[in-house]
């Protein structure tokens, strides 16, 4: 007997965060945004437009019934399909990564500065939909990660042009953008979100706009593809011979691996962190040394 395939699919939230769960009383704003605010046509991508006016279907599961109508003996059968969707949409803020950042990192910021309007829906849209209980960790990360880097560049937008973000008075405990009733800065991002989630990688994701922070990588994180980037990232900027020079008896380090230390060993020492993504075998006992670090402007 063929068996019958049920289709189940969970509410529609919103057409910017789709969660797992109906969120009760959240309103949706997202319509109101774009209505205020025309994307300017800069952004040549119809994709924008498209998750920003129309809303989007949440995670659908495919189930293999028996005749009868109840679950099969094998529960979910080998066909099912399971679409996993982000608890929020960072389509606005990848597409103007993909548009005003190069591979290597060097940021546009005369170009972000013509899409500041596009930029500002998406920090709005962050200040609308913060990050639930139910939100898994990461859709969390990629949450705080993208808010982080986009604040940043909103921050050096509001003070362009600058030689570096050291010359913006008290950059990282400026408190610009409001969050439900907090008023949030970087540093409280920084400190009292991200580094509390144990996940030290965010080092290489998240980015102060300076030649020698790890670079901005020119798409959003995501939390279906969280693993592979903060790996990825991670393992760029080892490689990086301009930030870290690595042997297997002398290495010469970025000062973010001094800054940070502790969140590195938090399962072992330093060294055992950097050789899980060097490309070569670090002694334990190998001399440690510090590269100066560049503060000019990633541009």
């Amino acid at each position: 007997m063929k068996a019958i395939l049920l289709f189940v699919f969970t509410f529609i939230v919103s057409s910017c965060c789709g969660t797992n769960k109906v969120i009760d009383n959240q309103p949706q704003q997202t319509k109101e945004i774009v209505a205020a605010t025309e994307l300017p046509n800069t952004i040549e991508t119809a994709v924008i437009r498209e998750s920003l006016q129309f809303p989007k279907e949440d995670n659908s599961v495919q189930i293999s019934l028996s005749e009868d109508g109840t679950v099969s003996d094998d529960g979910i059968s080998i066909t099912t399909e399971v679409i996993y969707t982000e608890a929020f949409d960072h389509s606005i803020f990848n597409a103007l990564l993909k548009k005003h950042v190069s591979k290597n990192g060097n940021v546009d910021y005369k170009g972000f500065k013509n899409d500041s309007k596009t930029l500002q829906n998406y920090i709005d849209l962050l200040k609308t939909y913060e990050p639930k209980d139910d939100w898994s960790k990461e859709d969390k990360l990629a949450y705080w990660i993208n808010a982080y880097n986009a604040l940043t560049v909103d921050l050096i937008l509001r003070n362009y042009p600058t030689k570096s973000i050291k010359d913006i008075k008290d950059p990282w405990d400026q408190r610009l953008w409001q969050f439900g009733n907090n008023w949030q800065n970087l540093n409280a991002i920084e400190h009292d979100i991200l580094r509390k989630m144990d996940e030290p990688r965010i080092h290489f994701a998240i980015v102060c706009a300076s030649v020698s922070c790890p670079k901005l990588q020119n798409e959003a994180f995501t939390a279906s593809n969280l693993e592979a980037q903060l790996t990825n990232a991670t393992k760029e900027f080892l490689a990086d011979t301009s930030k870290n020079q690595l042997s297997k008896d002398n290495i010469k380090i970025s000062k973010i691996f001094k800054w940070f230390k502790k969140d590195f060993e938090q399962n072992g020492s330093l060294i055992g962190f950097l050789n899980q993504y060097a490309t070569v075998a670090i002694s334990e006992s190998a001399k440690k040394s510090y590269t100066d670090y560049n503060w000019d402007l990633n541009d």
